[in-house]
Parts: C-alpha cells; sequence; structure tokens
C-alpha cells in the first residue's frame, strides 16, 4: 500500500491549476478535443500521482510510471483524448510503482547539497522556494547558478544541471512540461527528480574544464559539423551489452572530456538577435536525425531505438524551457543538452546519419487501406495529412511513449516542415544538403509502422544501433 502523503498540507489545486496557455509560439500548441471531462481527468491523476507515488519505478533510481503517467495524462490532453481515456491509462500505467518517501528532515538553502543523491523529498522545499522566488528565479538558482555545479576540493557535489540532464532526460521533460502546461507541480516535481539522481555519472559531464584545441573553425559551427566531426572520430567507441545504462557509464568514463571538447567547438553567439531559437532549431533537427536517420539501414529497414526515442521527445520541450531563462543559462541549457544527446549517441553505437539513402528510401504519404477508401474521391489512395491518422491511433496505443513521440514528430513538422532541401547547405555532414521538412513525417511513419498498432502493439528496441 501507498504510504500517506509526503505533504498533507500542500495545496494540490495551486500545484495542478487548469493548463495555461503555451508559453512560447515554439511550444506545441494544442489539439481540439480538450473538454470539462477531460480537465477533470487529468486533474485526479495529477493529485492522485503527486499524493501517492515516488518519482522512481524501483530502488535502482528507474523512472517510475508514476513520472510516466503525468507525461502520457498530458499529452493526451494535449492531443485531445478524452477523459475516459486518461483515467484508463493512468489505472494502467500506475500499476508498478514505488510509494511516496518522506524526508527525515526538512530540506533548507543551508543543507541542500547535503542530501543530493539521497532518497529524500524536495517536494516541500522546492514548492516554498517557488512560492517566494517563483519559478525562473528557482531554476536559474538551483539548476544553473555557478554555486550548484561542480566545485574544486567540495566533498559532495551539487552539479544540479548535470543531474538535470541525466536519467535519460527525465527530469528535463517533467520540468518542460510543467512551464509548457503552467503546472507548479511538475516542475517542484521534476526538480526533486533532479536531486535524486546518483552522482557517480555527473562529475565526468561536467561542462567545466580546458577544451581541447578547436579543428576547422569558423564563424558559425553548425551542429551538424559537430556530429560529422564525431562520425570520423574511431576512437568514441563502446562495447555493446546488455544493460544500456552500463554502456551509458562506460560513454560516460571513456569519452565525456572527448565530447565536451568536440560540443565546445559549437558556436552560440548570444550577441546576435535570434541566436538562442536558431541553435535550438539545430539541436531539434539533430535529436530527430539521430533517431530517425540512425535508426534506418536500407538493407534492414527502421530500428525504433529506446534511449534515442528520448532524445526526440525531450527536445520538444527546449523551446518551454529557454522562454523563463536568462541569456546565459539559455546557453548553458543548449549546451549541456547537446553534451548528454552525443554521450547517448555514442552508447547507442554512434550511428551513421546516411541522409541520401534515408531521403531516397523512407516514405511521405500514408496509404489508405481498401476497406477505408473514400469512394470515387482521387485522395482515394492516401491521407491529405498522415499526421491526423497517426496522432488518432496513437492516443490509444499501449506504449506509453508512442504519442508522447508523435506529437513531437507533429510539432517539429509544423514548425520545420517547409524547409526545403539545401537548407543545411555548407555544413560538413554528407548529404546535409539532401534533407527537408519531411524529416519530421518521415520519421513519424517509420515510428507507427515500427511500433504497430493498438491491436498489435510492437517494443521498442533497446540494443542499440551498433
Amino acid at each position: 500500500m501507498p504510504s500517506t502523503p509526503v505533504i498533507d498540507e500542500l495545496d494540490l489545486d495551486t500545484l495542478f491549476p487548469p493548463p495555461s496557455l503555451p508559453p512560447s509560439p515554439l511550444s506545441p500548441q494544442r489539439l481540439p478535443g480538450t473538454s470539462v471531462e477531460s480537465l477533470a481527468a487529468l486533474q485526479y491523476v495529477f493529485k492522485d500521482n503527486h499524493k501517492r507515488w515516488h518519482i522512481f519505478i524501483n530502488d535502482l533510481k528507474h523512472h517510475n510510471s508514476g513520472s510516466h503517467v503525468t507525461h502520457r495524462a498530458l499529452a493526451l490532453y494535449a492531443s485531445g483524448g478524452s477523459g475516459s481515456v486518461i483515467r484508463e491509462f493512468y489505472e494502467r500505467d500506475s500499476r508498478e510503482t514505488l510509494p511516496a518517501i518522506e524526508s527525515p528532515e526538512a530540506i533548507t538553502p543551508t543543507n541542500f547539497v547535503n542530501h543530493l543523491g539521497d532518497e529524500r523529498c524536495y517536494v516541500a522545499f522546492f514548492n516554498q522556494e517557488i512560492d517566494e522566488k517563483g519559478t525562473p528565479m528557482v531554476l536559474e538558482e538551483y539548476i544553473f547558478s555557478d554555486r550548484c555545479q561542480y566545485q574544486e576540493g567540495a566533498s559532495k557535489q551539487p552539479e544540479m544541471l548535470s543531474r538535470f540532464m541525466l536519467s535519460v532526460f527525465h527530469a528535463v521533460i517533467h520540468v518542460g512540461y510543467g512551464l509548457e502546461f503552467g503546472l507548479k507541480g511538475m516542475v517542484v516535481e521534476g526538480a526533486q527528480a533532479t536531486t535524486e539522481v546518483a552522482t557517480r555519472l555527473v562529475s565526468s559531464l561536467t561542462l567545466r574544464g580546458p577544451a581541447p584545441k578547436i579543428i576547422n573553425s569558423k564563424a558559425d559551427t553548425h551542429v551538424f559539423d559537430i556530429v560529422a566531426r564525431m562520425t570520423q572520430d574511431d576512437n568514441l567507441k563502446v562495447d555493446n551489452g546488455p544493460v544500456p545504462r552500463t554502456v551509458f557509464m562506460q560513454a560516460v568514463a571513456e569519452h565525456a572530456a572527448k565530447i565536451r571538447g568536440y560540443v565546445a567547438q559549437w558556436t552560440i553567439d548570444v550577441t546576435k538577435e535570434g541566436e538562442i531559437e536558431r541553435k535550438m532549431e539545430e539541436l531539434i533537427w539533430l535529436s530527430s536525425a539521430i533517431y530517425a536517420i540512425g535508426g534506418f539501414v536500407e538493407v534492414k529497414g527502421f530500428t525504433a531505438e529506446f534511449y534515442l526515442m528520448h532524445v526526440v521527445t525531450s527536445s520538444l520541450f527546449l523551446p518551454s524551457l529557454i522562454t523563463p531563462l536568462t541569456l546565459g543559462s539559455q546557453a548553458l541549457l543548449l549546451r549541456a543538452y547537446l553534451v548528454t544527446m552525443l554521450t547517448w549517441w555514442v552508447a547507442r553505437g554512434r550511428p551513421v546519419l546516411n541522409i541520401r539513402s534515408f531521403m531516397t528510401s523512407t516514405p511521405t504519404r500514408l496509404s489508405v487501406l481498401p476497406s477505408e477508401g473514400n469512394g470515387t474521391s482521387v485522395f482515394q489512395k492516401e491521407y491529405p495529412n498522415p499526421f491526423l491518422p497517426i496522432i488518432q491511433t496513437s492516443i490509444l496505443h499501449p506504449n506509453n511513449h508512442v504519442l508522447k513521440i508523435q506529437r513531437a514528430f507533429a510539432h517539429f513538422s509544423t514548425l520545420y516542415g517547409n524547409k526545403p532541401a539545401g537548407y543545411f547547405k555548407g555544413t560538413e555532414l554528407d548529404g546535409a544538403e539532401l534533407l527537408d521538412g519531411s524529416l519530421f513525417v518521415r520519421a513519424a511513419l517509420l515510428t507507427a509502422n515500427y511500433m504497430g498498432s493498438e491491436e498489435e502493439p510492437k517494443a521498442w528496441s533497446h540494443g542499440g544501433l551498433f
């Protein structure tokens, strides 16, 4: 049985009010279908989950259904899912959980660092800090400030930005949902999740330390340039093993310094107007390319890799995450995100991005089954907008990540789907001049085909792309 609520006095209505509008035009927009019923179901899920469940599924710090249920519930709500669907999936997703844990002592700014990595509850602390200072200030102070990063000689390292990025981006996603929907409770829970990530991987992922000499320097180094250089580096290899997190730990231990050096070559000139948005766009394209193009081999077909899928679903929240931050913290967030994304890319086999093969061998349209044809219409052989049936079927897919990644691809297609071939001409990545905005619909179609349907669902691949 779950324990009593961690903090009885918290006002759950304040933590989980009705969702607000997206904070930025670049944030995902809502589809029609929200209702009084769906809002009631959503708030029930939030409040029940917050009172009952720990953020992790087991003592190995694997994220639990307690975090995933709220992620799926919000994706369902934003996609127009009904209240009954939201409630049903909550019941399914919350069957494997750990109960909430009460902190043996109050967390304060004074002892904040002392309990990082412990199974303590920081909910009350972050709730009070946000009430007093506001969400932007709390994120600046406890995630991005210098005092919360690596401290030379300290016996207990804060390293909060690195913690924020680890555990397959789950804290990034949780806080991102909170900012996108205006939910203080999600920000509080995401901040707590950040504090609970173990430190054994963190020091190697710090952004501090001397960067190696920059090669092939130019005025504006694109993220595709960085990937092209890393693709040619035969030393960036790991051993494929049965436990992906162990392989990730190997990538961190053996290659984090080199990866950080490559990321240091990526230029972010904050004095240029619109630079943060341009560099964020680069990360969004790269996240989808690593997952979709990296997962496609013409003779074998497409493999939907579980951990690289999280790179895509987390990148959906970059527009909402950068909105409340100062310029310097925006740049730090993007660079830390790239370090972590590339570490996962290396850990999953550093698959080559064969853009030419991908763009000439993958579909952009979704065919209509003969039984679903539209009579004599000249358009009867394909859906006019493939994203509509993809989202519709993803709402009911049993796997809780399918709708989330399809929502990401749909949004990226909205933002960048009209970019023509030649958009990336001049970057060092082979074939980049052939890439256009159809990347996102191609990725969505490949994912839909790989993951199957509600009636015949399939599973993500956990074997890497070696």
